[in-house]
């Protein structure tokens, strides 16, 4: 009699638990909600920087337009090219809003040089391309990133918690000290090419 009790409350307590509903994403804020709240709804936002700033250079791309050589001379041709680079982050916020402009001081504070959004770079580099030949111009500028962690305090709760943490946060953007790499190709031009640019 007493194994049969206790077999009907163990199939109870499992009934209950299928019952019970299951924890959701819902429960806790997403990491955009939470940067969003940084210095618009907080108390204090923070970030603490992790580590020293890590430099690398940034894959190179093509930049300004071929130049094609349709004579019989190899030719020293110019191409006037301009490249823009942006900041970007691990969360894919823009950075123009409140928890930005956070990392941007504490940066500048912890490294001792300011965070750069944006760099443009224009150069004109010559290039010698063979006949029959075309020739492109690559750019590949030198970038930062920075790491570390945002802390929130809030005056009332928040999703049932008055202190949120958004861990491994990252971020990249143009380095001041630029000096990225300029390079160059040529090629044999395709028939294509040499019947539209060559006539």
């Amino acid at each position: 009699m007493m194994k049969r009790i206790a077999m009907s409350c163990a199939a109870a307590i499992g009934a209950a638990l299928l019952l019970a509903p299951p924890a959701t994403a819902a429960d806790e804020p997403t990491v955009r909600e939470l940067l969003e709240k940084c210095d618009n709804g907080t108390d204090s936002c923070v970030f603490h920087p992790q580590g020293e700033v890590e430099y690398y250079q940034n894959s190179s791309e093509a930049v300004g337009a071929p130049v094609f050589n349709c004579t019989d001379k190899e030719q020293m041709m110019n191409v006037a090219w301009s490249d823009s680079t942006a900041e970007s982050n691990s969360v894919g916020l823009s950075m123009s809003t409140s928890f930005g402009e956070v990392f941007k001081v504490t940066f500048k504070a912890t490294y001792g040089h300011e965070w750069r959004s944006e760099h443009t770079e224009s150069q004109t580099t010559f290039i010698t391309v063979r006949p029959g030949e075309v020739g492109q111009v690559y750019h590949g500028p030198k970038m930062q990133k920075a790491k570390g962690t945002y802390e929130l305090h809030f005056e009332d709760k928040f999703y049932d918690h008055y202190i949120w943490y958004v861990n491994d946060f990252e971020a990249s953007g143009p380095a001041d000290d630029q000096g990225g790499t300029v390079t160059q190709s040529t090629r044999a031009m395709t028939e294509e090419e040499k019947q539209a640019n060559c006539g």
